[in-house]
């Protein structure tokens, strides 16, 4: 269509969350990790129950749901009882 790339598409950066608010990565498989903190352009994710921290572009993230929350804690739990992680 004539005249479609105009306009840039400029996107605003979501808010920055806290440290440790859950979010889900939706660019793997709708991982859910804490959020870390910004490296460069990217924001820092890590499993909930610790491990390799990974980077993700901001427009790949968004808020975990609740349920999506219970989930990643109750892995993390389980996995702690197993002895598997502290």
């Amino acid at each position: 269509m004539y005249g479609e790339n105009l306009r840039p598409n400029i996107q605003e950066p979501p808010d920055l969350p806290a440290p440790g608010t859950l979010l889900v990565d939706t660019s793997r498989a709708d991982r859910v990790g804490e959020f870390r903190g910004v490296a460069g352009p990217y924001w820092s994710l890590r499993p909930v129950g610790g491990g390799a921290e990974w980077e993700v572009e901001p427009r790949h993230v968004r808020p975990a749901l609740l349920i999506e929350q219970l989930r990643a804690r109750t892995a993390r739990l389980n996995a702690r009882s197993r002895g598997e992680v502290l």
